[in-house]
């Protein structure tokens, strides 16, 4: 049985360590998917030497059945639809471009927020190691992965502390490598896998990339 993470930080530190073979790879760079990845990918970052960048991703909810997703929009501008849902519920383009188009309008606060308009981190061609605090369902990591493929990377790794194996064998199809340092069975819940699992605050994150901004980096 795997002990508990303390906290987010200690996490990051042990998904650095069984990421060690990406250090010192040249056009490296770490996303991570807000708020809880920062700082797991801010340790990630700072171990590997590599630039540090949020990827902010809104799921495109189904009208009346918001749980379920019809795709997601992310930075960039990137918008990704699962055809088959939306051709099966017959949801209509009227529908879907209103859904889009409030979730692209949180996606800019978050962008204002975060980046203080800077523009996202251009993937085209580097090694992309894309970070979250776990994985229980990977519904976010999954349009997340979806949406970073579109800017085609050269090589894109999802990378987690602690994740269900299921989930973690399941994205072993979506991208080209996935490291999930820890993989407990019964898994639960990601939470579960902390003693301090407190909601990150959007201060934090920003003070994090402020942070990761300022340290060389190789990328």
């Amino acid at each position: 049985m795997y002990p508990r993470f303390r906290d987010r930080t200690e996490a990051g530190r042990v998904l650095a360590a069984a990421l060690e073979p990406y250090a010192g790879r040249r056009n490296l760079h770490v996303l991570a998917l807000p708020r809880g990845g920062v700082p797991v990918a801010f340790e990630v970052a700072m171990a590997l030497r590599a630039p540090l960048d949020v990827l902010l991703v809104r799921k495109l909810g189904v009208p009346g059945h918001e749980e379920l997703a019809m795709g997601a929009v992310a930075s960039g501008g990137i918008r990704v639809l699962s055809n088959d849902v939306v051709r099966q519920l017959e949801i209509s383009e009227r529908d879907v471009a209103s859904v889009a188009a409030a979730e692209e309008q949180e996606l800019r606060r978050q962008e204002r927020l975060y980046r203080d308009d800077r523009p996202p981190a251009d993937v085209r061609g580097r090694t992309v190691i894309l970070v979250d605090d776990g994985l229980a369902t990977g519904a976010t990591m999954r349009a997340a992965a979806a949406a970073l493929k579109a800017q085609h990377p050269e090589w894109l790794v999802v990378a987690v502390p602690i994740g269900a194996a299921e989930t973690c064998d399941f994205l072993r199809r979506e991208v080209d490598d996935v490291v999930c340092a820890r993989t407990p069975e019964p898994f639960h819940a990601v939470g579960a896998w902390y003693e301090d699992f407190t909601q990150i605050t959007d201060e934090e994150v920003e003070a994090l990339l402020r942070r990761a901004a300022l340290q060389p980096a190789r990328g």
